[in-house]
């Protein structure tokens, strides 16, 4: 059967509709197994589905496969209480990432490394979480941001595992790294300066779930710190409060439970030299 005799007579309400009943079982599939299950040409599953993608109606894997999105799944009643971290995640960082154009991630504590996703800006989706995509918490700021309301068997078995030295400029003294942990819960604020990557700095934030317990982090990467701290720090505050409020289930309106602090001068450990 030629491609194009599958859309004799249908509307675009008709097609729109098959594409999104194909996600019906909260399944995954490729563009070709779209068009085929919805009876449509590759060229217009592929226009229908870019759109509804963009609506976010569907989201893009990192494998370029389409699932429902998280209002689609909020409709058939698959969520009944507050959105998790996999599905907020995303929207979280392609906001953040669009705001700032910066590259931006976010993480959670996997035992003691942080399994993380992360966007750049430009067009390419966010990553997803894999198995494959963590990096360790002590030289991260959302690493720090993280163990910081962790509790401190966390922080001892990190360091017991090793402060390994990813740059000349990586924190593997004991002390100094406790002393940027406790800036950080008094501050909401971690900052890496070149200490995985050396030619970056991040600025990271937590987030806290119900009960007030830390389950992620933010970061957002920049080159010059005196420029961008304070204009990243602003954002960045906005997205992890917001973010806070939606994983607690509080109103959109509500304050946040647990309020950004003003940022003070750095201390020791984060001071900030001339780049």
């Amino acid at each position: 059967m030629a491609g194009n005799s599958t859309e004799a007579g249908r509307s675009v309400t008709s097609k729109i509709t098959s594409i999104l009943l194909t996600f019906t079982e909260g399944s995954e599939h490729s563009l070709t197994e779209i068009a085929r299950l919805a009876g449509l040409p590759i060229s217009t599953a592929h226009r229908l589905t870019s759109e509804l993608a963009s609506w976010r109606l569907l989201e893009r894997t990192s494998e370029g496969h389409y699932r429902a999105g998280l209002p689609l799944r909020m409709i058939r009643g698959a969520e009944t209480g507050p959105p998790s971290i996999a599905e907020r995640a995303p929207c979280v960082l392609e906001d953040l990432a669009a705001a700032t154009r910066c590259r931006a991630r976010l993480g959670v504590l996997t035992e003691i490394d942080v399994s993380y996703i992360e966007k750049v800006p430009g067009p390419r989706p966010a990553t997803t979480f894999s198995a494959a995509a963590t990096m360790p918490a002590h030289p991260t700021a959302m690493g720090r941001a993280l163990l910081a309301f962790s509790p401190p068997r966390l922080v001892e078995l990190t360091i017991m595992r090793g402060l390994r030295a990813y740059t000349a400029h990586t924190v593997t003294s004991p002390e100094r790294l406790r002393r940027a942990l406790g800036v950080t819960r008094l501050t909401r604020v971690a900052v890496t300066r070149w200490e995985l990557e050396a030619d970056l700095c991040w600025i990271g934030m937590p987030v806290f779930g119900p009960g007030g317990q830390v389950v992620a982090a933010i970061e957002i990467a920049v080159r010059d710190l005196h420029q961008q701290m304070q204009a990243v720090v602003g954002t960045l505050a906005i997205a992890s409060r917001s973010l806070t409020r939606e994983l607690a289930g509080d109103a959109p309106g509500r304050p946040a439970a647990d309020p950004v602090l003003p940022l003070p001068r750095p201390a020791d450990d984060c001071r900030m030299a001339p780049l």
